[in-house]
Formats: C-alpha cells, structure tokens, sequence
C-alpha cells in the first residue's frame, strides 16, 4: 500500500456532512418542490429521498402539479 500521500492533500479529503447541514439541504429542496407549484401539506408529508428525487427532476414535477390542477 501506498504512503496515503492522498489522505494528507486537502483538496482530496472532503468533509463530513453534518445533521445540520442535511437539514438545511432538506429544507431548501422541499421549498423547491413548492415553488414548482406542489402543495405545501404533500410535500411535508413526503420522505427525504422522494423529495431528492423530484427535486431532479423539475419537469416532471410541472406535469404532476398541472395533472393535478386539470382535475
């Protein structure tokens, strides 16, 4: 094995991320999804990982809101 010359260059060693900043990413994609047009109270309920999801995919969040808008 090697000397872990790569351990000790900074630039290839990132941190750790912290419960806080979950949250605070958490936070921001779910105000994402609202502005996309979805519903407050649905996207409380979603889990973290659906909302990582849709967050992705922008497109397809408009095509749910408008379905659910033509109903």
């Amino acid at each position: 094995m090697g000397t872990g010359r790569t351990l000790r260059k900074e630039s290839h060693v990132r941190p750790c991320k912290t419960p806080a900043g979950k949250a605070r990413k958490n936070k921001a994609q779910r105000s994402r999804l609202v502005k996309f047009g979805m519903d407050e109270a649905e996207v409380k309920r979603m889990g973290d990982e659906e909302v990582r999801v849709l967050v992705q995919r922008p497109t397809v969040v408009k095509k749910l809101v408008a379905k659910k808008a033509a109903k």
